[in-house]
């Protein structure tokens, strides 16, 4: 608990609270009137449940499953986003999620129509524009493929199986069930592993592609105090550097152990990254 960051600690508050509060007090309704469905975020315009449908679980598994997963992995891409990039990224994976679902119902990929149960137990077919889609898997697929980016050698023990995987191996093994699950039609989660796969596919492309989200952590303002002229140095052309050197590399890393991700600046992150790339990246 002490390596718990400050929005990963919130996410987990609120999904959790949420869960058992509606249970408890609401009797579902705050799930009721936040899920994402075809139907109402994109044909009634309720776009908001992009957003809401994260914060919503399905059942205690899904949404201590969930939890576990931002638990052990949302630390490590806080710390190297920082706080509102990281919030911003999580929520954007989220959302991917749903429109890569949303996309494959249209394109006739997912099947159109859903076997669903009623509250009285019995069983129907309901248009798949009606089913409804709930949890955070899919802002946790965009994290595990942000950590495999970064940390492609690190090593997971899973506890079912029980095996040791890299990372990497994690994230492909991860993405190719989800990919079969969708062709062969396996599972009868077929909506759910595409909002998996659109999760990891867009946590992919912010990891490749971070240098455009400055904005939300506001990067290029001047601190307070801090003259013009030191400014202007620092976003003068450099020389090119050597990826490998010891000297940097190290440096770089030492202030990782010291500081956190938080503490690089965007050259920092630039340098690492591009090293990470040239090294065994994902």
């Amino acid at each position: 608990m002490a390596q718990m960051t400050p929005v990963v600690k919130w996410l987990l508050i609120l999904n959790l609270a949420i869960y058992f509060g509606d249970m408890l007090f609401f009797d579902w309704a705050i799930r009721n009137e936040c899920a994402f469905t075809i139907q109402s975020a994109l044909m009634e315009y309720r776009v908001w449940e992009f957003l809401t449908f994260q914060f919503i679980h399905g059942s205690v598994g899904h949404v201590l499953f969930n939890s576990i997963g931002l638990f052990f992995f949302g630390p490590w891409m806080e710390r190297w986003w920082g706080s509102k990039q990281f919030l911003f990224f999580y929520l954007v994976c989220g959302a991917a999620g749903a429109m890569l679902y949303s996309s494959l119902v249209f394109a006739g990929i997912l099947p159109q129509e859903v076997v669903a149960t009623l509250a009285d137990g019995s069983e129907q077919l309901v248009p798949a524009t009606l089913v409804p889609l709930v949890g955070a898997s899919a802002g946790i697929y965009g994290i595990l493929v942000g950590v495999a980016v970064i940390a492609p050698s690190l090593r997971v023990s899973l506890l079912f199986p029980p095996i040791t995987l890299t990372m990497r191996q994690l994230a492909l093994a991860l993405l190719a069930i989800a990919v079969g699950s969708i062709l062969l039609k396996f599972g009868g989660n077929e909506g759910g592993e595409a909002g998996h796969l659109g999760g990891a596919i867009m946590g992919y492309f912010m990891m490749k592609t971070h240098g455009w989200m400055n904005w939300v952590r506001g990067s290029t303002r001047r601190r307070k105090g801090r003259p013009a002229s030191d400014f202007t140095a620092k976003i003068r052309p450099r020389t090119s550097l050597d990826l490998h050197s010891s000297t940097e590399v190290d440096r770089i890393l030492e202030k990782i152990s010291r500081d956190g991700f938080q503490s690089l600046t965007d050259e920092e992150r630039d340098l690492l990254s591009k090293a990470a790339k040239d090294g065994d990246g994902l």
